[in-house]
């Protein structure tokens, strides 16, 4: 009785190690294998009808598979990314040229100050136009710097990324073609009752799915929209402050405005009124109505997460684990509210 127990408590100890082992082995990988998994998630319906037509032929489904995620997602990546590297180049040069002037534009709207404001600024002690000038270019010379050092970045790390990008392609192929049986493996090694399993599963890709269809979905749409009236206000640089919009409206509620809002200000503080108001009204009514309505209703109402909970995991998931945290954050929380719900299910009254 005793010697059986002894051996599963050794058999779990070594399941421990090795699995943490094999985590430290991959770790170097983990955005690789991260994205690699995602968009197997995301192409999986897909790949599944195509089996229907080709069930014989399931390593050139998975080829077919891969060849439209290459098409549709990876090749505007990178397209969309020649194009900000060649507007940043240009934003750089013109930064340490000093056409661009930090300081410059501060004086510029702090003379455009009301008095009253100025008054207003002294009295509680906010800073003085030298301090600001003095602020603002040293952000000038960090950000002219920061470029640089991307720029730098880039070409020593091609290879790294080379590595990455091939190790997330064959790895999103073998589980197109693989990933079934590798998930019945998995369900089958996890020791929950066949209906929780399911229902954690279920609840993983489905919030796996809506975060990532969803968030970019409104990234794509508010950059896009960002960078169309910078190019029609004739702002330098639409597609490079399009793409950087679209990061920042991961953040939800204040992402965008962050790049629209300054030029709004510098707009309407220099004389350009008619612009300042343009791309205020468009920021808010256009770009600000995007968020509110396409997050909710394509991140929120799939989870079935409050909206509450989505911003704080995301917000959460993104301080943690970076770009990728958008993704994370809400699934973790997802899990954690279904898992808390299994072991404590809800009260449902009538």
């Amino acid at each position: 009785m005793h010697q059986p127990t002894t051996r599963n408590r050794a058999l779990l100890l070594l399941l421990f190690a090795v699995t943490l082992a094999f985590g430290a082995v991959l770790a170097p990988l983990h955005g690789a294998i991260f994205w690699g998994v995602v968009l197997a998630i995301l192409f999986a319906p897909f790949h599944r009808r195509l089996l229907t037509r080709m069930p014989r032929r399931p390593t050139l489904a998975a080829l077919f598979t891969l060849g439209l995620c290459l098409l549709i997602v990876i090749l505007p990546i990178f397209a969309i990314g020649a194009s900000v590297v060649q507007e940043a180049g240009a934003v750089y040069q013109r930064v340490r040229s000093g056409q661009i002037d930090f300081g410059a534009y501060a004086q510029q709207i702090w003379s455009a100050l009301p008095a009253w404001l100025l008054n207003l600024l002294e009295s509680l002690r906010l800073g003085s136009l030298a301090e600001l000038q003095a602020r603002l270019a040293s952000f000038g010379a960090q950000a002219s710097q920061f470029l640089a050092n991307q720029a730098v970045n880039v070409g020593s790390n091609t290879l790294q990324f080379i590595v990455n990008f091939g190790v997330m392609l064959y790895l999103l192929f073998f589980l197109l073609r693989d990933g079934p049986q590798l998930g019945v493996r998995i369900r089958n090694a996890v020791p929950l009752d066949e209906a929780h399993k399911r229902e954690l599963a279920t609840k993983f890709i489905t919030v796996i799915r809506a975060t990532v269809k969803g968030n970019v979905a409104v990234a794509a749409t508010q950059g896009a929209l960002g960078g169309l009236i910078f190019w029609i206000l004739d702002i330098q640089g639409p597609v490079l402050w399009g793409v950087i919009m679209a990061f920042l409206s991961l953040l939800p509620a204040v992402g965008a405005s962050l790049i629209w809002g300054p030029v709004a200000l510098y707009f309407l503080a220099t004389g350009a009124t008619w612009q300042g108001i343009t791309l205020a009204l468009y920021g808010i009514g256009v770009i600000g109505v995007v968020d509110n309505l396409l997050r909710p209703l394509l991140v929120g109402k799939d989870t079935k997460m409050p909206d509450y909970v989505v911003l704080i995991s995301t917000l959460g998931g993104m301080a943690l684990f970076g770009l990728t945290g958008f993704v994370i954050g809400p699934v973790v929380a997802a899990l954690f509210i279904a898992t808390w719900d299994l072991y404590s299910p809800p009260v449902r009254t009538r």
